[in-house]
């Protein structure tokens, strides 16, 4: 692994890119534009057949005053380019900006003072905001600035959208590697945040870190076909969700969705592998309902 030799770079931007050439510059422009450049960008193209190489190619000649490193890897989906990042990152700090998306005026500065403030603290990172790109933050705000949160406490508050998250990579290396499934390229990357959440808490920012645009061919505009075509990586998630809960309705739901994608991927053991084994046996015709109805959506 190349180490960072400057030593003020204490963030790495992450940028996992799939085919992405024509929204990829606007992410790269973001972080010209950046007052602190202590930062490196990390870019991990994800078996790309478009010329995202060699755009990359060309930043990496000009002065950008940061480091542009690309790491080239078959495709095999957006959790297993966060596997290659993590195995990649040598900065204290780590944060994924997608190749649709940018990395907010001044986002850079106010990841180092806050970090400053707090590094102390044995926080796992910092939870900020998104907003669009008209500058609209999307979802509710932090009750105030200093917050203590996790990730999915905040969904049990009510946090549905997205946020920001800015991890230390310590602690993300701390937990396993996203799991692959042969022919399935879709694990959610909640996955080790879930996890990091039964350890450590974020501090919120009511600061803008991400401008975000979700694109058609995203993952979120193509949920029903994903569920449908990654039903073990699915049911793998809601399994690991099923043993942290953070709420009743959520445990439902998270059930459902289990049973449905073990119909859809053909497992065996759905009762015998579940950790709510009871209320698998109960919730077993819903889940049912649910895998048809996921099969019509996707075909749809």
């Amino acid at each position: 692994m190349k180490k960072a030799d400057n030593k003020d770079i204490f963030l790495t931007v992450f940028t996992p890119a799939f085919n992405r050439a024509h929204t990829l510059p606007r992410t790269y422009y973001s972080l010209l534009s950046q007052s602190n450049k202590n930062f490196i960008w990390l870019i991990i193209d994800d078996g790309s057949t478009d010329n995202t190489a060699e755009l990359v190619k060309e930043w990496q000649k000009s002065d950008n005053g940061f480091e542009i490193r690309y790491i080239y890897k078959k495709n095999g989906g957006m959790h297993t380019a966060h596997n290659t990042a993590y195995e990649n990152i040598d900065t204290e700090l780590n944060v994924c900006i997608d190749s649709d998306d940018k990395l907010a005026e001044g986002a850079v500065e106010i990841i180092y003072n806050t970090w400053k403030k707090i590094s102390d603290k044995n926080y796992a990172g910092i939870i900020g905001l998104d907003a669009a790109f008209n500058g609209d933050i999307i979802g509710k705000k932090f009750d105030y600035d200093g917050m203590e949160t996790t990730l999915y406490g905040w969904e049990a508050y009510g946090g549905k959208e997205d946020k920001k998250l800015i991890y230390r990579t310590d602690v993300m290396n701390s937990y396993p590697s996203y799991p692959e499934f042969e022919g399935e390229k879709l694990v959610a990357l909640s996955y080790k945040y879930l996890l990091c959440d039964q350890d450590y808490k974020l501090y919120a920012i009511n600061e803008v870190i991400c401008n975000v645009e979700y694109q058609i061919d995203g993952s979120t505009n193509n949920m029903w076909k994903q569920r449908f075509n990654n039903p073990k990586g699915f049911a793998f998630f809601k399994k690991i969700r099923m043993q942290y809960p953070t709420t009743k309705i959520g445990l439902f739901k998270d059930t459902i969705h289990y049973i449905s994608s073990c119909i859809i991927g053909k497992n065996r053991g759905i009762i015998s592998n579940s950790p709510q084994k009871l209320l698998t046996v109960l919730l077993f015709p819903f889940g049912i309902l649910l895998s048809v109805y996921t099969r019509f959506k996707a075909k749809r």
